[in-house]
C-alpha cells in the first residue's frame, strides 16, 4: 500500500506537466491526429483492401503505433529527471525506491489514454466505425493500455542507462520505427515479401493489432485464417508478450534506478 501511495503521487506530479508544458499535450494530442489524417487522406486512396474498407483497417494500426511510441514519455522523462537532479532529490525523501520509476509508467498509461480518445474521434470522422461489441470494444481499449505500460518498463530501463533524454528518443526510435512497420499495422502481413512476412506475423505489435480488429470488428470480409500462430492466439500472444515484458524489465528498471540514485 505504501509503494502504491508513493507511485501514485509521482504518477500526479507527472501528469501535471500535461498542464505547464504545452508541448506535452501537443505530443499526446497532435501527433496521433496526424497520423490518422495523413493515412487516411494520404495513403488511404492509394492501398487497396480486398473485402474492406482501409479507414477502418487502418485504425487498429494507428492505434498500436501510438501506445508503443507513447512509451517513450517513461524513458524520456527518467532521463531528463536524473539530468536535472531531480532522482536524487527524491531518493532523499522518505518513499519506495520503485515509486518513482512506477509512477512514471502509471502516469504514461494515462498519457496513451488520452491519445487514443483523441484518435477514436478522429477515426470516427474519416469513415471508422466500430462494428463489435460494446465489451469486445472496451476489452480492446484495456489491450491497448496494458501493453504500452508493459512496454513503457522497457522504456523506462533505457531511460535509466543513458545520459540524456535526447539519446532515449534516438535509441528507442531505431527500435521502434521498423517494429512498428514491419507489421500489420498499414498493410496486410500477407502482402510483405519472404522473411519479413515471417518476422511480421511474430512481431508483438501485429499480434496485438489483430486482436485490436478482431475486437473492434474490423476485419475485412472474406480475410482468410491466418496461418501462423501467434495470429491465430493473437489475445493470448499479446497479453503473455506484455506479462513476460514487465516480470523481466520491471525489476531491471527498478535495480538500475536504485543503482542510479546511489
Amino acid at each position: 500500500m505504501s509503494l502504491l501511495r508513493d507511485a501514485t503521487t509521482i504518477a500526479h506530479r507527472n501528469m501535471i506537466r500535461i498542464r505547464r508544458v504545452p508541448d506535452v499535450m501537443v505530443f499526446v494530442v497532435v501527433q496521433p491526429l496526424m497520423f490518422v489524417l495523413l493515412f487516411a487522406y494520404v495513403f488511404g486512396g492509394s492501398i487497396d483492401i480486398p473485402g474492406g474498407n482501409y479507414r477502418e483497417f487502418l485504425i487498429a494500426g494507428i492505434f498500436t503505433q501510438t501506445v508503443v511510441f507513447g512509451a517513450t514519455f517513461t524513458g524520456s522523462g527518467l532521463a531528463e529527471d536524473m539530468q536535472k537532479g531531480l532522482i536524487n532529490r527524491f531518493r532523499s525523501l522518505p518513499m519506495a525506491r520503485s515509486a518513482v520509476v512506477a509512477g512514471r509508467t502509471i502516469s504514461d498509461v494515462v498519457y496513451n489514454a488520452l491519445s487514443i480518445v483523441v484518435m477514436s474521434v478522429a477515426g470516427l470522422a474519416v469513415g471508422w466505425r466500430i462494428r463489435g461489441s460494446i465489451l469486445d470494444a472496451i476489452v480492446a481499449y484495456g489491450l491497448l493500455l496494458f501493453f504500452s505500460y508493459a512496454f513503457s518498463w522497457v522504456m523506462a530501463c533505457i531511460g535509466l542507462m543513458v545520459p540524456t533524454p535526447e539519446v532515449v528518443n534516438n535509441a528507442t526510435f531505431v527500435i521502434l520505427f521498423p517494429m512498428t512497420f514491419i507489421a500489420n499495422t498499414f498493410v496486410p502481413s500477407d502482402s510483405l515479401p519472404g522473411v519479413l512476412k515471417t518476422i511480421a506475423e511474430w512481431n508483438p505489435v501485429s499480434t496485438l493489432t489483430h486482436a485490436v480488429r478482431v475486437r473492434f470488428g474490423n476485419i475485412p470480409a472474406g480475410t482468410p485464417e491466418p496461418t501462423a500462430w501467434p495470429l491465430q492466439n493473437a489475445m493470448l500472444y499479446s497479453l503473455g508478450f506484455a506479462v513476460v515484458l514487465i516480470v523481466v524489465f520491471a525489476p531491471i528498471a527498478t535495480r538500475l534506478y536504485q543503482r542510479t540514485s546511489k
